[in-house]
């Protein structure tokens, strides 16, 4: 398709490998549904390959002066900033976001990059105080060789997430991105690349899933598993890296409560709401999806935010006025659909969207859809919906609302809305969520940490946390 550019290929100990004498799958526009190319499979004999090459990298990565490596994540920084319209175009055409998300999410990767080729630098250890003439050291070092899998939702971010905190550790990595997004995970590769980390330090390898993670995890050159997805995978691979006792970091889904208040900037709320909720088709592990909202604002809430929802332009993410893309891959829409039909059966009253685009072209459109009233029996009530449905209650007490907030057993993000800087303490305390918004909906940040608790898993991302969680402790005593 037009602007897709990128050879497919895996990258394996400083060579790309093409499809020959391999199986392939084919990477997908959606939204049109036409395949950009095909995308070779890692063989088992490739696998083994990258796995001795990250092994040999290590050695020589963890050996490395804090200061080059910190060199060649600030270079790759550059490189990204330098091409991130290209990356933007390629996480559009095989993900479906919209032009200026992509640009967004493309510097944001670089941000990251900048921000652990400081902490490359400040890796510190700590003296114990001991009687003359003798020390006690307490070191961090490097876990070793990381297997990384991550999701298709923000291509380029992702793999960026789980390369750069792992080199400022001086720790090698293979990443197995998606397939379905496999151009943006390449292009991230060939920044790195270019900037001069050597080839067997990250390998990018992509295949069937559940052959790769068997056989990276069985290994025992892999010393660290980073995964990001949904929680029933997570629960499998953490299984797997139990028999190797490996160091594991688990950011899985979510089901984001936003908890509205009476005494909130009501306008300034919903527009703050529709557009985050939206963003990328609501494929957004951080999304906000259950929106209690107490009752003496509900009906002027709920009528709110249908109006605005209903004037989001739909359309291909390539096009300048198109404000929502398609959803990622053909199951999405049938999965939101079964979705919105089960909440309607319980009760739930249809506002907005509730269906597929007729003029898609073959893509895979959804419209953005709004319920209210929605039972707590609902299937959308309960598992995590990943696209583009608001799901809206009322609730009446603030202990309702935190009731309401913890109910289920994801703790990923929250978010609050109200003035009542008492209130907002409160809610920052009793959420049982790894991030909470008060009156924002920003929880990203190159310097804070990005997790959660509870079935959304455990360790951070991102922040010093970030690097911490590549690091092993180790005490030298000496006499």
């Amino acid at each position: 398709m037009t602007g897709y550019d990128t050879k497919l290929a895996l990258y394996v100990d400083g060579e790309w490998l093409g499809a020959d004498g391999r199986d392939t799958q084919d990477v997908l526009n959606p939204a049109t549904g036409a395949a950009h190319g095909a995308l070779p499979l890692a063989t088992a004999a490739d696998l083994d390959r990258a796995l001795d090459a990250t092994r040999r990298g290590f050695i020589a990565w963890r050996a490395t002066a804090p200061e080059a490596r910190a060199a060649i994540l600030t270079r790759t920084a550059a490189l990204i900033r330098e091409r991130a319209d290209h990356l933007a175009r390629i996480a559009t055409l095989e993900q479906g976001k919209i032009q200026v998300e992509a640009k967004g999410e493309a510097l944001f990767a670089a941000a990251l990059l900048d921000f652990h080729a400081g902490e490359a630098v400040r890796i510190y250890g700590r003296v114990l105080p001991r009687a003359p003439g003798g020390r006690s050291l307490v070191l961090q070092q490097p876990v070793g060789p990381v297997a990384a899998f991550c999701a298709w939702n923000f291509p380029i971010m992702n793999v960026v997430r789980k390369i750069a905190p792992a080199l400022a550790a001086g720790c090698s990595i293979i990443i197995k991105p998606s397939e379905e997004t496999a151009g943006s995970a390449i292009e991230v590769m060939r920044c790195f690349q270019d900037a001069g980390l050597p080839g067997n330090v990250a390998q990018c390898v992509f295949g069937v899933p559940d052959m790769v993670s068997r056989q990276l995890l069985a290994s025992p050159i892999t010393r660290k598993l980073s995964f990001t997805g949904s929680v029933p995978v997570g629960k499998h691979l953490m299984k797997l890296a139990a028999d190797t006792m490996m160091k594991t970091t688990m950011e899985l889904g979510g089901h984001g409560p936003v908890l509205v208040f009476d005494d909130c900037d009501l306008d300034k709320t919903i527009d703050l709401l529709v557009a985050h909720k939206f963003r990328n088709a609501g494929q957004v592990c951080i999304a906000p999806t259950r929106f209690h909202v107490q009752e003496g604002i509900y009906d002027r809430f709920a009528a709110g935010f249908a109006e605005r929802t209903k004037a989001l332009k739909v359309g291909d993410g390539m096009q300048p006025d198109t404000q929502m893309g398609p959803m990622a891959n053909p199951r999405r829409p049938e999965a939101i659909g079964a979705l919105v039909a089960d909440a309607q059966a319980t009760g739930a009253k249809l506002l907005a969207g509730g269906d597929t685009r007729d003029d898609s072209n073959g893509g895979f459109f959804f419209t953005p859809t709004v319920l209210s009233d929605v039972s707590l029996e609902a299937r959308a009530m309960n598992e995590e919906p990943f696209g583009p449905i608001a799901l809206l209650r009322p609730f009446a007490t603030v202990d309702d609302a935190i009731e309401q907030a913890n109910r289920l057993p994801f703790g990923l993000a929250a978010y609050c809305f109200t003035e009542n800087g008492r209130r907002q303490n409160l809610l920052g305390d009793a959420i049982e969520a790894g991030m909470v918004g008060i009156n924002s909906v920003r929880l990203s940040a190159p310097d804070a940490p990005f997790g959660g608790v509870k079935d959304s898993g455990h360790g951070s991302e991102d922040g010093p946390e970030g690097v911490a969680a590549h690091l092993v402790t180790k005490t030298v005593h000496m006499v």
